[in-house]
């Protein structure tokens, strides 16, 4: 047996492999509501043997979509419509994840293969957005800062489509506080210039996260896994360190989260230097620091290197992203390739194609 194919247990849940779909955006939503794509693309990775499917970013409010074509968690329409795409996956044998999120000032975008750039205007189906600071990102609208009331609101929000997300059959929940997204604009202080409690000292910054993670920790039941997505780093001087990340996960470690799934970037312009990999570092110092399980993500694109990936110690599970909309059977190619072709059963339907 590999390592790529060994089972992990979080909590009271088993995922038989440790090859988990990343949360990609399909911006393919209508009001909120998941469909026929969302049942079509989920359901091909659930019988391509991936253990874990994350879904992408799902708004727990209207004004938290990144576009008017996002999916949503924050109304019982919403969470009816993810239950057959739930049955369907966990059928194949998968277990299945939302991802919780907000845009913040990253919201009300048009979608990547529109014609126009930047922020939806209000007549073309827009809204106003909210941020911890007045500050835009460069090319968007400028937001406004948020309230007091404004920011106690959001825990509830997020805990209150994580029991929606129950109602809907999920086994998994995942609150985004990465790629620039709101949770990330109060962390970071690049987006974050506010002198109250939640901003200035990395503690202030990191409250809103700690008191949604509480919030949801309490809304989701206890023997389901609760995961974070985290940027590890801005890249830009002055902003999010891998170092800081790796003590705000340390502290989330006591509030009940089972895994940190580390990504980087997403809230400022930035030179990054790409490469095959160039984040696992990050994940391994957040997973050394932290005490906590991770998982890696970010050209991850070979078995071979999704093994060792793992067996270097440096990630308990990989995120596969572009590789697994390139190849919906990525983890039953990869078994193939890792001489345990037998790690992942093929679907009855496709008893004919094994590699």
């Amino acid at each position: 047996m590999t390592r790529l194919f060994e089972p992990l247990t979080l909590r009271g849940t088993t995922f038989d492999n440790r090859v988990w779909l990343a949360p990609m955006c399909q911006y393919s939503a209508t009001d909120g509501v998941p469909d026929a794509w969302h049942l079509v693309h989920l359901g091909a990775r659930a019988a391509g043997g991936f253990g874990l499917i994350l879904t992408e970013a799902a708004a727990v409010v209207p004004e938290g979509r990144i576009s008017p074509q996002d999916a949503g968690i924050w109304d019982d329409a919403q969470r009816d419509a993810w239950a057959p795409i739930v049955e369907f996956v966990q059928a194949r044998g998968a277990k299945i994840g939302i991802q919780l999120a907000h845009a913040g000032r990253k919201a009300s975008t048009f979608r990547p293969w529109s014609e126009q750039r930047g922020s939806v205007p209000a007549d073309d189906g827009g809204w106003a957005t909210l941020a911890p600071s007045a500050e835009p990102y460069p090319g968007y609208a400028t937001p406004a800062e948020m309230t007091a009331d404004q920011i106690a609101a959001v825990p509830g929000q997020f805990a209150q489509a994580a029991r929606r997300s129950h109602e809907a059959g999920f086994d998994v929940v995942e609150v985004h506080a990465a790629h620039g997204y709101l949770i990330h604009q109060f962390l970071s202080p690049l987006s974050n210039a506010r002198d109250d409690v939640y901003g200035g000292s990395l503690e202030n910054r990191s409250r809103l996260l700690v008191e949604v993670v509480g919030a949801v920790r309490a809304a989701w039941p206890d023997d389901k896994p609760l995961l974070v997505r985290l940027s590890a780093t801005d890249w830009v001087s002055g902003g999010l360190t891998v170092d800081d990340v790796a003590e705000v996960s340390r502290v989330l470690a006591d509030h009940g989260v089972d895994l940190v799934d580390v990504s980087t970037g997403g809230n400022a312009p930035a030179t990054i230097p790409v490469a095959p990999g160039y984040q696992v570092p990050a994940a391994r110092t957040v997973r050394e620091v932290s005490g906590l399980p991770v998982s890696a993500v970010g050209l991850i694109t070979s078995a071979q290197q999704a093994e060792q990936t793992l067996v270097a110690g440096a990630a308990d599970a990989v995120m596969i992203g572009r590789e697994g909309l390139r190849d919906p059977m990525w983890p039953l190619r990869a078994a193939a390739e890792l001489g345990v072709a037998d790690a992942v059963p093929w679907q009855p339907q496709y008893a004919r194609a094994p590699f």
